[in-house]
């Protein structure tokens, strides 16, 4: 039951998929920031927009911006099964694990929308 209604997918095997796929996009993502900034020492503010107004990077941040949202969520959620039980706080376990998620749920959709403008805002 807690499995149809907190999971990411639909099985163990999607969750498992959906988490290494975000996992390896972050490390590109993060591999080629660093390699960005070690390759332009000398940065200026119109070196970091260029790279910025570009389509293609907009797209791999927002990329990378899902792949953090949904690494975190299943990451939490695997946490929270495993430690969050009814063993350990008796029957209010279920709503704090549902708790917890709403709340990181929150969290994501305003980062989300607040990415979305940064990356495609009209200032």
């Amino acid at each position: 039951m807690v499995t149809a209604v907190t999971s990411w997918g639909r099985s163990g095997l999607y969750d498992w998929l959906a988490q290494r796929f975000s996992a390896v996009v972050l490390a590109l993502y993060t591999l080629f920031i660093v390699g960005f900034i070690v390759a332009h020492p000398g940065m200026t503010f119109d070196d970091w927009s260029g790279l910025y107004s570009q389509l293609w990077m907009r797209v791999f941040s927002l990329l990378a911006l899902l792949s953090t949202i949904a690494h975190g969520w299943i990451g939490l959620w695997g946490v929270l099964t495993d430690y969050v039980t009814t063993r350990m706080i008796g029957d209010s376990a279920l709503v704090l694990r549902m708790i917890a998620l709403l709340i990181y749920a929150l969290i994501s959709i305003t980062f989300l929308v607040w990415g979305i403008e940064i990356l495609w805002g009209f200032n």
